[in-house]
């Protein structure tokens, strides 16, 4: 199957799928887009160019080093990367980099702890690689997946995501504020952490996946919590302060959780788009992945303008070789970097609207 016939064949069944309400039937736009602006394919093109160059045998991207206890390297910066190559509607089976597809799958799951589902690293790295592997699943062919595997696991991406929720569930349930943090066993919480352990887990629900739904209603309580009624969001602890990223993140689980009618939406998209001039001098790359996607699922005219002026900034950005070189590493900086711009795509099933 060729990229172009994969693409037509995700979006019949994206549209198949999706729910007929009048709101999508009167603006395809939001749900398909325009022409993809050739500047985005460009940066695509080499980014991919250059994660495929720059992926390790064992399906990994072992690329630069962090004094974060979490690290760049693992399951997380994999799974971003495996979102990376789906997300302009490359097929994983017979593509171009189906290869490097599958490598990162299968090295995810080799990696799992097969006694909790633990997918390792820190719980950051274990939402981001249920993310990942939420987003394949469905769409990769396990038989093609284990085809050229040289280990003993050959545990499918089903049977990998029941197993990564089940720890994620474990782990929320000894945990005080009903969220998460760094370690599986931590009874403490932030809201960044949280933020991408619930995106991994509505991801892997919305591909069919069993996740409970007081597991769901639990973390976004919390985040309903640290939420203040204008709109700015608590990083842990009691909620008030925090950063824009803090915000981007709260606007898009509140979003994606089905909780745009409660008032700490509205408070924090209000503060989310006066921020869309703005930057983030700390984590830049993380604020525009999460800035590209609140953004998008808020306000899709602000999403448009937000979405220029990065498509500029980026641009200039890009190194030669076609990646972006961050503090988490260039595997890291260049995978964040292009789902910043995939919502122009809009192939990936978390990415609906």
């Amino acid at each position: 199957m060729n990229q172009s016939i994969f693409r037509i064949l995700t979006l019949a069944v994206m549209s198949a799928s999706l729910p007929q309400s009048s709101s999508l039937a009167q603006d395809p736009q939001i749900r398909f887009g325009n022409k993809v602006p050739v500047e985005v394919e460009v940066i695509y093109e080499k980014g991919l160019s250059w994660l495929a160059a720059n992926q390790d045998e064992d399906g990994d991207w072992n690329q630069g080093t962090s004094t974060s206890s979490h690290g760049p390297n693992g399951p997380g910066t994999t799974g971003l990367c495996i979102m990376a190559f789906l997300a302009d509607g490359e097929d994983p089976n017979f593509g171009r980099y189906s290869v490097n597809v599958r490598r990162a799958v299968r090295r995810i799951i080799e990696g799992q702890n097969e006694s909790t589902g633990y997918l390792g690293g820190s719980m950051y790295h274990h939402g981001f690689g249920m993310l990942g592997l939420a987003e394949v699943y469905g769409v990769l062919d396990e038989d093609l997946l284990w085809k050229d595997a040289t280990g003993n696991t050959k545990r499918s991406i089903g049977k990998a995501l029941e197993l990564a929720v089940r720890c994620a569930v474990t782990s929320q349930k000894s945990n005080r504020w009903g969220a998460w943090r760094y370690s599986p066993t931590s009874t403490d919480a932030d809201t960044s952490v949280s933020g991408a352990v619930l995106m991994g887990l509505l991801a892997t629900r919305n591909a069919g996946i069993k996740v409970p739904d007081d597991c769901i209603d639990k973390a976004l309580d919390y985040f309903a919590k640290m939420t203040t009624s204008r709109g700015q969001v608590g990083y842990s602890g009691v909620g008030g302060g925090g950063s824009k990223n803090l915000q981007a993140i709260a606007g898009l689980v509140y979003a994606i959780g089905k909780r745009k009618e409660i008032q700490q939406y509205k408070a924090v998209m209000g503060l989310v788009r006066s921020n869309i001039e703005s930057n983030d001098s700390s984590y830049p790359f993380y604020y525009r992945y999460y800035m590209a996607q609140s953004l998008f699922q808020g306000d899709f005219e602000a999403w448009n303008k937000w979405n220029t002026l990065t498509i500029r900034q980026l641009k200039d950005m890009q190194a030669d070789d076609g990646s972006f070189n961050s503090s988490n590493g260039k595997a890291y900086g260049t995978a964040m970097s292009m789902l910043a711009m995939a919502l122009n795509y809009r192939f990936l099933p978390i990415y609906e609207r």
